[in-house]
């Protein structure tokens, strides 16, 4: 029998144990999110591995038509192990994964045998993206009835280009706070950085996980000046039970519009366009 997934939300309480300090959701005319990505593992279900994602598939078909299969990894073997067994045994020696897109490319589904993740290169609003992934959980719940989840994430990457409408002739100083900045924000050597790049961990006050915060300098394709890129993975690592993933994902999300802001400043918020969300 199917399992349901049911979805929980934050009480008061849980929302006041945020890390970051508190601001108000804001949309962006000029929006410096090029991806948001959420992966969610579980113990490996060898059925998808094994068969082919038919009824997976017809479920989500029409929102997302296209379909590709590829190879993820290999198992590596001894020399003449690999060369006894490569033909009758290919399972064996790589994994499978199953990408399913939308027309326009803009969401992807990949599923393997291990985990399931959602990914959009134009994104908006957060009920958007977690409409979209409530109905993909419940086709792999449907379908594979995971027991529980054993790693939840999701990944925002934004890119402040000085090509922008507004940002440009503006120091980097202008843009980001001063605990971002680091050698950006000397004056006589801010121009001559060609190089910088810095990773931290931080983990949350609420007690549900940790955030990797990748951020430096980036050079754009088609760009003569540098950008800056702000890479946020929050991830909680252990047992998630389906009935609590939302309530996990829902605190990343509110947890990453506020880590952008405090790395960021208000003339920044300006020049891209900020409104407030209700």
């Amino acid at each position: 029998m199917a399992q349901s997934l049911q979805l929980h939300s934050f009480g008061p309480n849980e929302w006041s144990k945020m890390t970051f300090p508190e601001s108000p959701r804001e949309i962006y005319t000029q929006n410096p999110l090029v991806e948001v990505i959420c992966q969610l593992k579980f113990a490996p279900i060898l059925k998808i591995e094994t068969e082919p994602p038919a009824a997976f598939q017809e479920l989500l078909r029409k929102e997302y038509p296209l379909m590709q299969e590829a190879v993820v990894g290999q198992i590596l073997f001894p020399p003449e192990v690999m060369k006894a067994f490569r033909d009758t045994v290919p399972a064996l020696m790589q994994g499978r994964a199953y990408h399913f897109a939308s027309s326009d490319e803009v969401w992807k589904i990949a599923l393997t045998r291990d985990f399931i993740a959602l990914s959009a290169t134009h994104y908006t609003r957060w009920e958007e993206f977690r409409s979209r992934l409530e109905v993909i959980l419940k086709a792999l719940v449907d379908v594979y009835a995971p027991a529980f989840f054993v790693r939840v994430g999701l990944r925002y990457r934004d890119v402040i280009r000085k090509s922008m409408e507004g940002l440009q002739g503006l120091n980097w100083a202008d843009l980001l706070q001063p605990h971002i900045l680091g050698e950006l924000g000397a004056p006589n050597i801010a121009n001559a950085v060609q190089h910088t790049a810095r990773e931290v961990v931080i983990s949350l006050d609420n007690g549900l996980g940790q955030v990797r915060v990748l951020h430096g300098l980036i050079r754009q394709a088609g760009d003569t000046d540098f950008s800056y890129s702000i890479d946020s993975d929050f991830f909680s690592e252990g047992r998630t039970e389906l009935n609590d993933v939302f309530r996990v994902l829902d605190l990343f999300n509110r947890e990453a519009g506020r880590l952008f802001r405090w790395c960021t400043t208000p003339l920044l918020h300006r020049r891209l366009g900020a409104s407030e969300l209700p």
